[in-house]
C-alpha cells in the first residue's frame, strides 16, 4: 500500500487530504478544533487513526511539538488569518507572532520532515499586496526548504466539474527531492455537474419555494434552463456559461453571496451537501454524521479538491522515494 512513509495533517477539517493520502502513506497526526468536523473526521478516519496510534489534537497550539511522531510529510490547509506586514521587519516570528501559520513553522522547526504540502485561497498570493505570501515563503526558506508553489483549478486539474482555484505550496529540505518534484500537469475535463447531483429524490427542504421571498421570485424569474448551474451573488442569478459548479464556500448554506443554485425535474433548488462533497470528489462511502446542514456545507466548502491533492501527493511520493 505505502512504503513507510508517514504525514501528519493539521488543519485537518474533515480530513480531505487523509483521504487523498491514505493509500500513499501512513497518517500518524491530526489536528482539527472544529469539533464537528472532528466528528465527520472521526467517523470515517477513526480506525486508521487507532490502527496507527495517532493522536487527534483538537487545540494545535496546546500540543508539545516534540512530542508529535516523526513523519515524512507534512500536510494542512492552513487557515489565511489577515495580519498585517506594515512596521519593522524584525523576521518571520515578528511578522506572524499569533498567527496559525506561524504552529506549522514551530513544528517544521522540531520535526523537520522530509515534505511540507500546504493548501490555501487563490488570494493570499495576493494579500496585503503580496507580502503575506512573500512572509510564508521566506519562512519555509529560513527552515532550510527549497519551495515550490502554483495555483491549480479542480476544473483543469482535477476532473471535478467545480471552477476551484486554490494556491499549493510543496517544499523540501533536500535538493534532489526539490529537483525531481513537478506539478500535474492539467488534464482534460470528462466529468459534468450530473454526475455529482442527485437526479432525483432530493428533500423537499433544499427547493426554494418561498414566493413571499424576493430573492427566491428572482430565482425563478432567472433560472429557466433545467440542469444548467446557476449562482446567487447577493442581489442577482446569473448563469454559470461553462456550467459548472461556481467554487464552493464555507458560508454557501447560510445564505452566502456565492450560492450555487438549478433546476431540476421537481424545481428551483440548492445543492445539498452530499452534492457538495461530491463536487470536492469525495468518495461514495464518505461517512457523514448526523449533523446539522449546516455545518455539512462549511465542511464541504472548506474542503480541499481531492484529486488535486491526490495528484500533488503523488508526484511528492515519487520524488522523496528515490531519495
Amino acid at each position: 500500500m505505502f512504503d513507510s512513509f508517514k504525514f501528519i495533517d493539521l488543519f485537518a477539517g474533515v480530513g480531505g487530504f487523509h483521504f487523498a493520502l491514505k493509500d500513499k502513506a501512513k497518517c500518524v497526526f491530526a489536528a482539527e478544533w472544529d469539533s464537528k468536523a472532528r466528528q465527520t473526521y472521526l467517523a470515517n478516519h477513526g480506525k486508521d487513526l487507532e490502527a496507527n496510534n495517532a493522536t487527534f489534537a483538537s487545540d494545535i497550539t496546546e500540543v508539545d511539538y516534540a512530542t508529535i511522531p516523526d513523519h515524512d510529510i507534512l500536510c494542512a490547509g492552513f487557515p489565511c488569518q489577515p495580519f498585517s506586514l506594515a512596521g519593522k521587519r524584525e523576521g518571520f516570528k515578528h511578522d506572524t507572532q499569533g498567527t496559525l501559520f506561524f504552529n506549522i513553522i514551530e513544528i517544521i522547526e522540531a520535526k523537520r520532515p522530509s515534505a511540507i504540502f500546504l493548501e490555501n485561497v487563490k488570494n493570499l498570493r495576493s494579500h496585503d499586496k503580496g507580502n503575506t505570501f512573500k512572509v510564508v515563503i521566506k519562512a519555509l526558506e529560513e527552515q532550510g526548504y527549497l519551495v515550490h508553489h502554483n495555483v491549480l483549478n479542480a476544473l483543469t486539474h482535477g476532473n471535478l466539474p467545480q471552477n476551484r482555484e486554490r494556491i499549493f505550496i510543496v517544499a523540501f529540505n533536500s535538493e534532489a527531492a526539490f529537483s525531481r518534484f513537478q506539478f500535474p500537469d492539467a488534464i482534460p475535463l470528462t466529468s459534468t455537474i450530473k454526475d455529482c447531483l442527485q437526479l432525483e429524490g432530493v428533500d423537499d427542504y433544499f427547493y426554494q419555494t418561498n414566493m413571499d421571498s424576493e430573492s427566491v421570485k428572482r430565482m425563478h424569474r432567472d433560472i429557466v434552463k433545467p440542469w444548467t448551474m446557476y449562482q446567487y451573488r447577493r442581489h442577482y442569478v446569473r448563469e454559470n456559461m461553462k456550467n459548472v459548479c461556481p467554487t464552493l464556500t464555507a458560508n454557501m448554506g447560510t445564505g452566502g453571496h456565492n450560492v450555487p443554485l438549478l433546476m431540476d425535474d421537481k424545481g428551483i433548488r440548492k445543492l445539498t451537501p452530499r452534492e457538495c462533497f461530491n463536487f470536492q470528489g469525495f468518495p461514495e462511502d464518505l461517512i457523514i454524521p448526523d449533523i446539522a446542514n449546516g455545518h455539512q456545507y462549511k465542511q464541504a466548502g472548506n474542503s480541499v479538491p481531492l484529486p488535486v491533492v491526490s495528484r500533488i501527493a503523488d508526484n511528492i511520493i515519487k520524488a522523496l522515494k528515490q531519495e
